[in-house]
């Protein structure tokens, strides 16, 4: 079990929910990783609390359908499927091109500087993260989230920002997934190169294409690494 997560209390929050959102976003960031069995023992003493608010958790997850309960085995953490990754690249496409249309109409110089500054920084997170190993990843994907975070805030609609990071969430793992593989990096940089030119352009239908087209090649290869994995 991984070491890299605690409970972080907050007062206004039950018990019951900081366990369940501390599990979750373990889960979602690769900390408890695809398969790994759930104890409820050992993560009730991990986080210093007690089974209670740990089985709560566990059930919740299940319904989420991060975690899987398996006869005579008890709770792991679900695997990444090809189902799951299917239906929210198919969500992100369509919310993704409409932040873009947006933000080619809104998005002010402010939010260009912005958005050339994160690009930067994404920049500089590849060439640091060539010899990453995948504990090390988180860096490189809140540089990549980074960017796409500035697109959604030069939309200036607050409720479509409210969605996609809710999205986010769910893509964590398969971000992961995908930027783990070091020759697609550049790839990635290279389309968030040009979907910045376009929006400073305000080239709109060139931005959501390359942006439908970073949404494909993610898909391509997250299930090229899980069919490879299964056949191992």
């Amino acid at each position: 079990m991984g070491n890299n997560f605690e409970v972080k209390m907050n007062e206004y929050l039950p018990l019951r929910d900081v366990v369940f959102n501390t599990l979750r976003q373990a889960i979602l960031k690769g900390e408890l990783a695809p398969g790994e069995r759930l104890m409820e023992i050992q993560l009730a003493q991990k986080l210093g609390v007690s089974r209670t608010p740990i089985r709560e958790a566990i059930r919740k997850l299940e319904l989420e359908g991060l975690v899987l309960m398996i006869p005579r085995r008890g709770a792991e953490v679900a695997r990444i499927s090809e189902k799951s990754l299917k239906d929210v690249l198919e969500v992100r496409r369509s919310l993704e091109e409409l932040a873009i249309e947006l933000a080619c109409q809104r998005m002010t110089e402010e939010d260009m500087q912005a958005l050339e500054e994160a690009q930067k920084a994404f920049k500089a997170a590849i060439e640091q993260g060539d010899a990453m190993k995948r504990d090390d990843l988180g860096a490189l994907a809140a540089a990549d989230v980074k960017v796409h975070e500035v697109i959604y805030g030069s939309t200036h609609n607050k409720r479509l920002v409210q969605i996609l990071n809710n999205l986010r969430e769910q893509m964590y793992r398969f971000r992961l997934e995908y930027i783990k593989d070091e020759d697609k990096r550049q790839i990635l940089q290279l389309e968030h190169e040009k979907i910045l030119a376009a929006l400073r352009l305000r080239h709109m239908a060139e931005a959501k294409a390359v942006a439908r087209g970073h949404i494909d090649n993610q898909e391509i290869t997250v299930l090229k690494n899980l069919k490879e994995r299964k056949e191992v």
